[in-house]
């Protein structure tokens, strides 16, 4: 019935549109979004003529910008809400198109409360890459970028920029495998003598900081300097994207930042002197990425820019407060980068200021001073004592603000699931919501006073436990809070309650009454989060913790929560949880939408941490998930999925030991073929993957031998990364230790020998050093002639200030002591010519023996 109306419909509002009755003619516009959002499939292959309809609308400038707003809000929630719908149709190309048009007009001036043509543009693209595989948007948006970055029009060279900013959240995949390319166009921007392209480029940069990780990183010696150009740039909102994209850059930052230290510096003390409240307040934000980045290298900028601070936090006019609270929060950043000893005498003078600022009544100083006491607490830990009667009081009394919203529905649905409701998505998958009005920065608030909850039990542990019983009811409010930030930091922070009352109370044989109390809160919330919540970063977040708590507890204490958690993890697997949901019923093929690759590698998780939990009496839970998991695999599928797959299969492996055997013919077979892999990290995973597959697969996995040391070759060449390389010498060296009389030694240990000393990965050091340590000491022939070569990585090891397990220097002593015992005269011509600090070091070690 209602796909019949869409043509009149149509007709009525071109109508209007035609005689001057825009606010008549947008009313189709909004009975379409009603329809859009309904769970039923009410418009079919009507989707098509609104679709064409909206885009005639939206690029006619000579409509008023609202008329346009609504047009352009259909297409944006169709790309929510019905994107298979989109692809099947093939609509998705003229969107962008029409997207990237408006992105290019020409900024209109407009009152606080009208939302401009180009801006819901930018809106629906980023709709659109958030919620359509890559594949469909990227190269579209790509190829506009490429065709229009040199024409003469700013304003289309300043869309081609910022569009690729616009769609990095949700094309990171791709965008991080073609990010040479992308740079190359986006940091020539930076040059361009056009203002509004130069801010595009500051913007882009920001955005690619955010969500290009970790491959931005590698880049920071073409970006940091393009971004130092643009710090004194002439205009001031180019200066302001500018600190935005180095803030945001210089957040994932460690090392790397420190050549370029001491003029980052130079530039932002002074930026900080400026007369322009907005430009300090971003500097400020560079300052904390930079001090975070850098840690102890900052220390000879602390004292400058904490007496900078002291003039910021007694600022108490309405319009400096903003700038006192990022001031605030620099401290706490600048105290935990350079540690208590340089930070503690002056602490207590912040403190105070930042404990005064509550009696300003601005939400925004109250949200900052919050995390400023989160770092005071990592700064202090067990003496915060001292100082918890006045914080904790402070945190509770933000927890219980009236948060702003009036919410005239039922929490509870038919199916006893709680609905949420976002600042981002209105009112989103609620049907019975019809009024709501937030205040977005008490919600930021409540969200930092949680957080800082859990930072003072985390770091004060038994300090805290007077405050347990009061701040976990105020946990179980805060995990069934509206809103999806609030949740997010109460279920970590229900983390750090378990921790604290574990540290306060340790396990003897079993867990402690106290502890086990604990644990019961804590799992009955996080299991209703999987089973209810609708939002994907907080069941991602649930299952982050999950995983940890599994990994730290005993058997005995979580057997109460296997099945319920497997059941929950199989429902996030089989992609059918709450928070996955769609009302996009069209029979579409489920390649034409990505995973959402952060909550499945925290769902992939959870499995091997219960493996590690329980053991080998884990694998009836794994038989339960395996083809769920494996549907993952499939070449088809994205990178991220299959080296997502292989490594939980890896760690499950690792954990359960022999009971891994009946799984090996289906995964032996994709790990093989992940070593040929493009990606690196697919590689790493496939190499660890295949070498506790044959460490624990017995007889089955020896059929495997000679396929997977031929796969295994090529990553021992020089041009593999470090990380690669030493996962595959892990991988050889189990292989060895497990069946060392099925291998061709002669031809396999050099190869393996030139790879080392393991270099990235320690964690296959062990297995490594293990492996020919046993080879020397049960005096193997093909071991014995490459000792001059194995001598120096012994010693490099000893002397080295990596950690290194225990058992593995042990071994590492026991195999040189049994050569100097049996070929001492021609150990002394080696260890001559090792370095004195090394042969010491080495010498140290077999002297323990």
């Amino acid at each position: 019935m209602m796909r019949e109306l869409v043509a009149p419909i149509l007709d009525v509002s071109r109508y209007c549109l035609e005689t001057g009755s825009e606010d008549v003619a947008v009313l189709a516009f909004e009975i379409f979004d009603e329809l859009i959002e309904s769970p039923v499939s009410l418009l079919g292959q009507s989707i098509p003529v609104i679709v064409h309809f909206a885009l005639e609308v939206a690029l006619n400038s000579k409509w008023e910008q609202s008329t346009r707003y609504q047009a352009l809000q259909t297409i944006s929630w169709l790309a929510k809400y019905k994107p298979k719908t989109l692809v099947k149709h093939k609509l998705v190309p003229a969107i962008i198109s029409s997207m990237c048009q408006i992105l290019s007009e020409e900024d209109v001036e407009l009152d606080e409360y009208s939302v401009s043509a180009d801006r819901a543009a930018a809106e629906v693209l980023d709709t659109m890459a958030l919620h359509l595989t890559n594949k469909h948007v990227f190269p579209h948006v790509f190829s506009f970028s490429l065709s229009n970055f040199q024409r003469s029009e700013y304003t289309i060279r300043e869309a081609a920029v910022m569009s690729l900013g616009i769609i990095a959240e949700g094309c990171y995949e791709i965008m991080r495998s073609n990010l040479t390319d992308i740079l190359n166009l986006v940091l020539q921007a930076f040059e361009d003598q056009e203002k509004a392209v130069r801010g595009a480029a500051g913007f882009t940069i920001g955005q690619f900081a955010e969500h290009l990780q970790p491959e931005i990183v590698l880049h920071y010696e073409r970006v940091l300097p393009c971004i130092f150009k643009v710090l004194t740039d002439p205009n001031a909102e180019v200066q302001e994207k500018a600190y935005y994209a180095l803030a945001a850059f210089c957040e994932h930052l460690g090392s790397e930042i420190l050549p370029f230290l001491p003029v980052l510096m130079e530039r932002l003390v002074a930026t900080l002197q400026c007369s322009r409240r907005d430009l300090q307040e971003t500097c400020m934000s560079a300052i904390c990425s930079t001090a975070a980045a850098a840690q102890s290298a900052f220390i000879p900028y602390a004292p400058g820019v904490l007496e900078l601070m002291k003039g910021f936090l007694v600022l108490t006019a309405d319009e400096d407060l903003p700038a006192r609270a990022r001031a605030t929060e620099l401290v706490g950043i600048i105290g935990t980068a350079v540690g208590r000893q340089y930070i503690e005498p002056v602490l207590p003078s912040f403190i105070e200021a930042a404990i005064s600022g509550f009696s300003l009544d601005y939400t925004e100083l109250r949200e900052y001073s919050h995390g400023f006491f989160s770092s005071v607490a990592e700064i202090l830990e067990g003496d915060l004592e001292q100082y918890l009667p006045r914080l904790v009081p402070l945190a509770y009394a933000t927890c219980d603000l009236d948060d702003g919203t009036t919410v005239d529905f039922e929490v509870e649905n038919e199916d006893g699931e709680f609905g949420d409701v976002s600042s981002d998505d209105g009112n989103d998958n609620n049907q019975n919501l019809r009024n709501v009005s937030i205040r977005t920065g008490v919600l930021d608030e409540k969200a930092a006073a949680t957080q800082a909850l859990g930072a003072f039990a985390l770091h004060s542990k038994g300090a805290f436990m007077p405050y347990l019983e009061a701040t976990l009811k105020i946990l179980r409010k805060h995990s069934m809070y509206f809103h999806e930030d609030v949740r997010l930091q109460a279920f970590i922070a229900l983390q750090h309650m378990l921790t604290a009352t574990q540290a306060t109370f340790p396990n003897t044989d079993t867990i402690s009454a106290q502890a086990k109390h604990v644990l019961g809160v804590v799992m009955e919330l996080y299991l209703m989060c999987l089973k209810s919540d609708s939002d994907k970063d907080t069941v991602s977040q649930v299952c982050t913790c999950l995983a940890e708590i599994y990994r730290h507890q005993d058997a005995k204490a979580m057997e109460p929560f296997f099945l319920l958690t497997s059941e929950e993890v199989l429902k996030l697997l089989r992609q059918e949880a709450t928070c996955q949901r769609t009302d996009d019923t069209d029979d579409e093929d489920d390649g034409q939408l990505d995973t959402d690759q952060a909550l499945m590698d925290a769902v992939a998780d959870v499995l091997p941490a219960m493996a590690t939990c329980m053991g080998p009496s884990f694998e009836p839970i794994f038989s339960q998930h395996f083809e769920a998991l494996m549907k993952f695999s499939k070449e088809s599928r994205a990178a991220n999925d299959r080296t997502m797959v292989i490594g939980c299969v890896a760690e499950i492996a690792r954990a359960i030991g022999s009971q891994i055997i009946p799984y090996i013919p289906r995964v032996m077979p994709v790990a093989l073929q992940e070593l040929r892999s493009a990606e690196a990290a697919n590689r790493r995973n496939a190499a660890y993957c295949v070498g506790q597959l044959c460490k624990n697969g017995g007889v089955k996995a020896e059929e495997f031998y000679g396929s997977a040391l031929a796969a295994l070759h090529p990553l021992f060449s020089e041009g593999e990364e470090d990380v690669v390389r030493d996962n595959a010498a892990g991988a050889v060296a189990r292989m060895i230790t497990t069946q060392s009389q099925a291998f061709p030694l002669s031809q396999v240990l050099p190869v393996l020998v030139r790879a080392l000393p393991v270099k990235a990965d320690l964690e296959e050091a062990t297995a490594v050093y293990t492996c020919l340590s046993n080879l020397i000491l049960a005096s193997q022939p093909e071991i014995l002639p490459l000792v001059p070569q194995v001598l120096p990585i012994f010693a490099k090891v000893a002397a080295s200030t990596d950690e290194l397990p225990e058992e593995a220097k042990v071994l590492i002593g026991r195999a040189v002591a049994h050569l100097l015992s049996h070929y001492r005269d021609e150990m002394q011509p080696l260890l001559s010519n090792i370095p004195a600090d090394q042969a010491n070091a080495l010498a140290a070690i077999v002297r323990k023996i």
